[in-house]
């Protein structure tokens, strides 16, 4: 199948360094990812991941994630090897 269209987005810079850096490791460039993502959505003809809504206050998103990756109910997922990297980083 041909690629012959072009699709500018914006997001956050820090967002797609962090992105940038994960799907370098993976040996994906963005246009790579995109394209799995658009083939996904295709065949199960929705997001292939389940959105997340969240509230007005961050903190208490936070504080009920850490609940539920402590419960064993969340699964870490990104650049968090332990529940530990994941304190960490939230400064916790």
């Amino acid at each position: 199948m041909s690629k012959n269209t072009t699709i500018n987005l914006r997001v956050n810079s820090e967002v797609k360094e962090q992105a940038g850096m994960i799907l370098d490791s993976m040996g994906l460039t963005f246009s790579d990812a995109f394209n799995l993502l658009l083939h996904q959505v295709r065949i199960q003809r929705s997001l292939p991941f389940d959105v997340v809504s969240f509230s007005n206050n961050p903190k208490t998103e936070t504080l009920a994630f850490i609940e539920r990756v402590e419960s064993g109910d969340e699964e870490l997922i990104g650049p968090f090897d332990t529940k530990d990297d994941l304190w960490r980083s939230l400064g916790i």
